[in-house]
């Protein structure tokens, strides 16, 4: 896969000027930050460049974001050092530190550090209105379905689901914007997306077509729950003008991370930032609204890195020195 790079715009020396990061201790900060996210069309690189530019506009230390193949990718870059930061899953995030990455099995990546909690990743369904599919059942036998790009939280689970649902498909590989454009097109039937919402993909579809989004009923949601690293979640109806009542689906957790060799100060600058100024970040992303430090806790997998421990536990929010890296 070819890398693209989006590199913030130049901050004004006013605002590092104003920034209190001047006078912490900043030994061992970095000229510049690029941070992993997936691919565009897709809420983590909206989210990720935009959390980008704001740490780099605020911290006086350049920075920008990075097209990759999403969080099992960006796990296996952030561990060997190639990107600092990086968006994960936590059903990725756990699969890499046991050694079991796709990317490099056997390989245990126990250098990658936890820094915030940024929001659950709904996995839903969408189609075409037109197909007349409006439930799982409905897909058609052989049915080919876009997972999202290679690697993808999306592309990692959702064909098992699928699969332990009883559906029969074709399997589909590509950015959220190209499968996208490949369903309104009528290349493919269906697209399944593992992503914060609103998906901007999907927000993108409704407005020149059709479309449906689909949900689970009370025993597809039973049986995925029982088999896999997510729990029940409902889309509110008002995420999208196609839907008209809520639809429940299944979701998994999303962290920033940072690999662990990063400098204290520096990470608890950016953590600070970050869980201090969330409607600056909900402008970023509406999925930022779970971007709050109360959420610190659904990490179940992550060591946490020393400089957001810092700042959780300085704040009330408690992480025992045996979770911290």
């Amino acid at each position: 896969m070819k890398l693209q790079t989006i590199v913030a715009a130049a901050f004004a020396s006013s605002v590092f000027a104003a920034t209190p990061a001047v006078a912490q201790d900043r030994a061992g900060w970095p000229d510049s930050f690029t941070v992993g996210t997936a691919s565009q069309g897709g809420t983590y690189f909206a989210y990720g460049s935009g959390w980008a530019n704001f740490v780099a506009e605020n911290l006086g230390v350049s920075g920008g974001a990075e097209i990759t193949g999403g969080p099992v990718q960006n796990m296996a870059l952030v561990h060997t050092g190639d990107l600092k930061f990086g968006l994960t899953t936590m059903g990725p995030a756990r699969e890499s530190r046991d050694g079991e990455s796709p990317l490099a099995p056997g390989m245990k990546m126990d250098n990658v550090c936890a820094m915030f909690p940024m929001y659950e990743t709904p996995f839903s369904i969408t189609a075409l209105s037109s197909t007349g599919i409006e439930t799982i059942s409905d897909i058609p036998d052989g049915a080919t379905i876009g997972f999202g790009p290679a690697g993808s939280t999306s592309d990692t689970y959702f064909p098992r689901m699928m699969e332990a649902l009883g559906v029969n498909f074709k399997r589909r590989n590509g950015s959220w914007s190209d499968l996208g454009g490949q369903l309104q097109d009528g290349l493919i039937d269906v697209v399944a997306f593992a992503a914060g919402i609103p998906i901007p993909a999907v927000s993108q579809l409704e407005v020149q077509t059709d479309v449906n989004i689909i949900g689970m009923n009370d025993e597809e949601a039973k049986k995925i729950v029982d088999q896999f690293p997510v729990s029940e979640f409902v889309i509110p109806a008002s995420t999208y003008q196609s839907l008209d009542e809520p639809s429940r689906v299944v979701s998994m957790w999303n962290f920033a991370m940072v690999n662990c060799d990063m400098p204290e100060s520096f990470v608890y600058e950016i953590t600070k930032l970050t869980m201090e100024n969330n409607e600056k970040m909900v402008s970023i992303h509406k999925a930022a609204r779970f971007s709050v430090p109360e959420n610190y806790s659904k990490n179940t997998v992550l060591p946490w890195h020393p400089g957001a421990a810092r700042w959780f536990n300085e704040n009330g929010y408690t992480i025992e020195a045996d979770a911290i890296k």
